[in-house]
């Protein structure tokens, strides 16, 4: 039985490795907070939240698919909940087992694995229960698909036949085996048989039939070799109940995996909720299709922080490869180019995204380049790190691909980091990466306006006249500023004064301005 409830011809693992740069897609886009809003207490969620998360789906019809059966989720999400208790409850169940020091023998393997399977027995009836319930009340094919191998594969009959071979699988009538003779009387080519009902005078010992022999009970070579002829005679019978066992831990440890994936989705779902900040089903573009249109698109990782609702922000850069974000200190640029980040990687797990709406193309991957704090570890100066990461992306990135820059190459100066962001910029462009790029580089942004590019999008970050932060941006050129005094005065409580010239008196200066 295959679960297929993450993709319609893919099995899921959350432990699989991560995709590269996923440490710099967490810290710079602060998905550790939205992977622990949706994890909670529980390491599997968090695994299985981060791997999708991470490592998104690019197939729209994958993507479509999870959409569907997380919004059954959403209409029923105790009975998400029980199934992933349940399957977790058969994973432990077979785990609380105590091995057999003979395990690796075929008597070993056949009583440790009716032992499973008698312990999971009871999980696999409470499951084709709940899939009688409720496949009538699922849209998804997902689990349309899921109930219907259930009830094809633990229907009645089979759940009857399996707890009558596993009644057998105890030999309550002793094991019998049939063999040939062949050269020297070597037995050959055991088999397992049915052993008949002796009835009461026969198990007495009362009733005998045929010819019997009696080991000493210091025969330790008779015992050992009799061991031997049981091993030999449940060989197959091992193989065969050795799959099944191995055939229904997979199936709980792949449901509990996926349905994980899900669980995680309805915490994060609720936490958003109790924080009064929308979720939207994000609209997938055509194949081919270049855009990002989104309504009230905020930063989850930001309303979770606060427990509420940051403020949100317009995006419409349908058919435009670059978006150029500048304008005021603490504006909100930063704020919603990890709202973008976020929404592309949400959106390519299958999970909702921060929004009233939103419609994007999907990528190859994303990629971060944020500006990092001083280290006094490192080796070497800020640019040639900065360089040195950008170099990482370029060897990774793909057409296809975004490109999330945040104040990249400003660790030397304006006219220098402009000229190696511009060509960084258009070496993507060029290579098929949309990039978004927050900067204060005038020189940087004002070059690409000029240029009158039909492809990019300009963002600014609202100031009102008297240096008020709205935390929205809106379409309009670069300005020569960012508004730093504003920040002065926010810290210092007085407004910044032009120095006064060295050794000139107020009339002085006045005269030779």
């Amino acid at each position: 039985m295959r679960v297929r409830l993450m993709h319609p011809e893919k099995d899921f693992d959350p432990g699989a490795e991560l995709c590269a740069g996923a440490d710099e897609l967490v810290r710079d886009l602060e998905l550790g907070g939205i992977i622990a809003a949706a994890a909670g207490e529980d390491r599997l969620v968090g695994d299985a939240v981060s791997q999708a998360l991470l490592c998104g789906e690019r197939d729209a019809d994958a993507i479509t698919y999870r959409q569907e059966v997380l919004a059954d989720c959403l209409a029923a999400p105790e009975l998400i909940r029980e199934l992933y208790r349940l399957a977790g409850d058969a994973v432990r169940a077979e785990r609380r087992i105590l091995p057999f020091w003979s395990r690796d023998e075929p008597t070993g393997v056949v009583t440790n694995s009716v032992a499973t399977l008698e312990a999971t027995a009871e999980f696999m009836e409470r499951l084709r229960t709940i899939a009688d319930e409720h496949a009538p009340r699922v849209e998804s094919r997902g689990f349309r698909r899921f109930f219907t191998t259930i009830a094809r594969e633990l229907g009645e009959d089979y759940l009857t036949r399996m707890h009558a071979q596993l009644r057998e699988l105890h030999f309550p009538h002793g094991a019998m085996f049939s063999a040939e003779l062949g050269r020297a009387n070597r037995a050959l080519h055991y088999v397992a048989r049915r052993a008949p009902d002796r009835g009461l005078l026969g198990r007495l010992g009362l009733r005998r039939s045929g010819y019997r022999f009696t080991i000493p009970d210091r025969d330790e070579a008779g015992f050992q070799a009799l061991k031997e002829m049981e091993n030999r005679g449940l060989r197959e019978v091992a193989g065969v109940v050795g799959q099944a066992r191995d055939h229904v831990k997979a199936f709980f440890a792949a449901l509990e995996r996926e349905l994980a994936f899900y669980v995680g989705a309805l915490n994060l779902c609720d936490a958003l909720e109790r924080a009064s900040s929308p979720l939207t089903t994000p609209r997938l573009a055509a194949r081919g299709e270049l855009d990002f249109t989104a309504e009230g698109l905020y930063d989850v990782a930001l309303a979770l922080t606060l427990g509420r609702a940051p403020v949100p922000n317009a995006v419409a850069a349908k058919d435009r490869a670059l978006i150029m974000i500048t304008g005021a200190n603490e504006g909100g640029k930063s704020t919603l180019l990890r709202a973008i980040g976020q929404a592309q990687l949400m959106a390519q797990a299958g999970l909702p995204v921060g929004a009233s709406a939103v419609r994007l193309s999907l990528r190859s991957g994303v990629f971060t380049h944020f500006k990092r704090e001083e280290d006094s570890t490192m080796k070497s100066g800020k640019l040639d790190e900065e360089l040195s990461r950008m170099s990482r992306i370029a060897d990774r990135i793909a057409p296809g691909g975004l490109l999330l820059c945040n104040e990249s190459f400003s660790s030397t100066n304006e006219r220098e980091g402009s000229e190696i962001a511009r060509q960084v910029i258009r070496a993507m462009l060029d290579s098929s990466v949309r990039v978004a790029f927050v900067t204060h580089q005038f020189d940087l942004a004002d070059g690409f306006w000029s240029e009158g590019r039909r492809d990019a999008l300009f963002l600014r970050a609202q100031r009102t006249d008297g240096g008020e932060r709205t935390y929205r941006l809106e379409v309009g050129r670069p300005l020569p500023t960012s508004y730093g005094t504003d920040s002065y005065r926010a810290v210092f409580g007085r407004a910044l004064e032009a120095p006064r010239p060295s050794g000139l008196g107020d009339e002085s200066a006045a005269a030779r301005s």
